[in-house]
């Protein structure tokens, strides 16, 4: 594809997440032509449609990608169909339809309920030569990414700790069945990954607490890089915490992740033996220009951007579906690598 071509994105799913981050992401770029969208819920549809000006809108994906022409697909829906769509395709097998058609493939977490489905898709985009990747935004949040890169001025990263609680008291698993490990705190041991490298030891303790289903995640980790790792998760906290550790030589930083207010997006940088008092803190609004919108801040313009890049300069995504394997297999090493 030359540089200058926009690239012709289709979607299917039209809800609130996909509405949120990825559709004003993707408008707002030059090179990308929002061509198509699918959803069953014909409000859905329409509202979204007229919003974005999309001229193609159907209700079968199917007929979209035999209609459309199209470079890319964006597969924004839950791994198991449940309510209104419980009768939809899983979103392996629709996302494995259009890489049969080359196209490449954006999905959000998690990239299946298993890492047998993940790697399903893995081998379908190698087997089909496109794009596949996973919306771990994590790794594309600015002061989270830059605050990293500082850390690793002073050497590999030696420590890291990913935190991620909630209050979940009131709600069951998600989709009926899938635990929050594979669900949502895949966001924090995908950011395990990506500060420490691949895990080689496990000891990890999975445990429940005012609930019927596990809720609780915790985990020692070492990595092949030698740096030792810890996942610290609670769903029966009193709210959203979500926050990241780094240390290298002389130097620590601390990336906190509310999702709202944006001023509250910071990391804490202590290096070189000096007093508290003289912590540095690195605001994310800074670094995305004092825009407050939220899929700006929270860096799903910065992966969709990535993923646009990628297609158009031939490049295999950091989080590609070989490498969202590796993070799936992670969860389910946490998942039996529990003591006691």
């Amino acid at each position: 594809m030359a540089l200058c071509d926009r690239v012709r994105v289709g979607f299917i799913g039209a809800g609130r997440h996909a509405t949120r981050v990825h559709y004003p992401s993707l408008a707002s770029f030059p090179d990308v032509e929002l061509k198509a969208i699918c959803d069953l819920n014909e409000e859905r549809l329409r509202s979204i449609g007229d919003l974005y000006g999309i001229e193609y809108r159907f209700k079968r994906y199917r007929d979209m990608l035999d209609t459309v022409s199209l470079d890319a697909v964006y597969v924004v829906m839950s791994p198991i169909p449940v309510g209104f769509y419980a009768d939809a395709e899983p979103m392996t097998s629709i996302v494995i339809e259009c890489l049969k058609r080359g196209l490449s493939v954006f999905i959000e977490k998690p990239p299946g309920v298993s890492s047998s489905e993940t790697r399903m898709m893995a081998k379908a985009a190698r087997k089909y030569g496109c794009k596949g990747m996973v919306g771990f935004n994590r790794r594309f949040i600015p002061v989270f990414r830059k605050a990293k890169s500082i850390v690793e001025e002073y050497g590999k990263i030696t420590h890291c700790l990913a935190v991620f609680h909630k209050n979940a008291l009131n709600e069951p698993q998600p989709w009926g069945s899938v635990s929050y490990l594979v669900a949502d705190v895949i966001h924090a041991v995908d950011a395990l990954r990506f500060m420490g490298g691949e895990p080689v030891k496990v000891s990890s303790y999975v445990s429940k607490f005012y609930v019927d289903y596990p809720n609780s995640f915790n985990a020692l980790i070492v990595f092949d890089s030698g740096c030792v790792g810890h996942l610290y998760s609670n769903y029966s906290s009193g709210g959203r915490i979500h926050y990241f550790e780094m240390h290298s030589k002389g130097i620590w930083a601390m990336v906190d992740l509310p999702l709202d207010p944006p001023e509250k997006q910071v990391a804490y940088i202590l290096r070189e033996d000096k007093p508290y008092g003289e912590i540095e803190i690195l605001r994310n609004l800074d670094l995305v220009g004092g825009i407050r919108d939220f899929h700006i801040t929270y860096g799903f313009l910065q992966e969709n951007r990535y993923f646009i890049d990628c297609i158009k300069n031939d490049v295999e995504p950091e989080t590609s579906f070989d490498d969202a394997v590796k993070t799936m297999e992670f969860v389910e090493l946490i998942a039996s690598s529990t003591i006691g």
